[in-house]
């Protein structure tokens, strides 16, 4: 995690880890993780209950099927795209080809939001790890 005022490459914190959906912690924002994480395949459909989740691709390409009260839709997120999912939006993010994020959320939001499917066993339930970079 970067430390004070040290600058983190980005590059070198998804470097330190090969685990897909389990999120590493890079620094903090007042109360807020940021965190970054290596996607491939399918999550699990979840909601954030209480907070928006914010999503930045850092490389590849980061799908979002997404339960809205108009129907379902998906939001293709291409390198360098942002997205917010509103709170208590259904989504299920998916990366068909593998991608790099980072995600901007409340300290102790859990990977896996407030309601979910069953989670498979490829999918981390965390608040994220702490960074060994």
């Amino acid at each position: 995690m970067s430390k004070g005022n040290d600058p983190l490459a980005l590059d070198r914190a998804l470097a330190s880890f090969d685990d897909l959906w389990s999120p590493r912690i890079v620094t903090h924002v007042n109360d807020y993780d940021v965190r970054v994480a290596k996607v491939a395949g399918e999550h699990v459909w979840h909601a954030h209950d209480h907070t928006d989740e914010f999503f930045l691709v850092l490389d590849g390409e980061l799908h979002l099927a997404l339960r809205e009260p108009t129907g379902e839709r998906t939001v293709r997120l291409p390198r360098g795209s942002v997205f917010t999912v509103p709170r208590g939006t259904e989504h299920k993010p998916y990366a068909p080809a593998g991608a790099a994020i980072l995600m901007f959320e409340p300290t102790g939001t859990s990977t896996v939001g407030d309601r979910h499917d069953d989670l498979p066993g490829h999918v981390d339930a965390t608040t994220g790890h702490a960074l060994d970079a």
